[in-house]
């Protein structure tokens, strides 16, 4: 059993993710809101909003950590010229200085394990230009650059960094984006699969990231996008 904490976890992405994992490891839920159906799972939560700062409650975490799931996001889409500085350093403070505050507060922890794995979450939007996500694009791709050189320097503690990029994923986040079903078939139609992401599929793959079949992969950024990130139907 191993011990895993997943940042993010109230709803979405990570809730799927504790549901995923719970049975079979001893999982650690961090979310900035209470949750009835992460309370549901029984697992141990902390409630706490990581870009706040008060990281010392991570303190009561267990000595030894060998997996961290960081995966709190947003859908900030607006026109560029209605974007404002505070707007970019919103979305960079959630997506890489609190995935950077999380990683040093827990790093010797995750060393003890002598072979972890950390995964975080970055958007297709990083790989192919999308109107209106100048500030996502901009945060998620800072994420990659950080996983990919934090892969490098924890390569030698045996500790794994990759990321997951998704395209548009049926989560509350992306509500106001598939709350019709005109809505979810158009968006489905965008993608050469012909379908928007599933949250329990984003899980699957988290959990194969955080498993010793997994110990040969990092540094990776893989799609998980209905092929919207590589091909093009004719």
């Amino acid at each position: 059993m191993k011990n895993i904490v997943v940042v993010g976890a109230g709803k979405g992405i990570g809730l799927a993710t504790v549901k995923a994992l719970h049975k079979k490891h001893n999982v650690t839920a961090i979310s900035r809101s209470e949750s009835k159906e992460l309370e549901a799972t029984g697992v141990n939560t902390i409630n706490l909003d990581v870009v706040a700062g008060a990281l010392e409650a991570l303190d009561e975490l267990p000595d030894v950590i060998h997996g961290l799931v960081y995966c709190p996001g947003s859908i900030n889409l607006r026109p560029f010229n209605r974007l404002t500085a505070d707007d970019f350093l919103a979305d960079f403070s959630q997506n890489v200085l609190g995935a950077v505050g999380v990683i040093q507060r827990l790093l010797p922890r995750l060393r003890k394990a002598k072979g972890s794995s950390i995964v975080m979450f970055s958007t297709v939007a990083s790989k192919v230009g999308m109107s209106f996500h100048a500030s996502v694009a901009a945060s998620k791709s800072a994420v990659e650059g950080l996983a990919k050189s934090l892969a490098a320097e924890f390569a030698q503690s045996k500790i794994r960094v990759n990321v997951i990029a998704p395209s548009l994923t049926d989560t509350a986040l992306a509500e106001p984006l598939l709350n019709s079903p005109e809505k979810k078939e158009a968006a489905a139609k965008r993608h050469p699969l012909q379908a928007v992401g599933d949250p329990n599929k984003m899980a699957a793959l988290i959990r194969f990231l955080l498993e010793d079949d997994s110990d040969w992969i990092t540094g990776q950024v893989i799609g998980v996008d209905g092929g919207l990130g590589s091909i093009r139907n004719v």
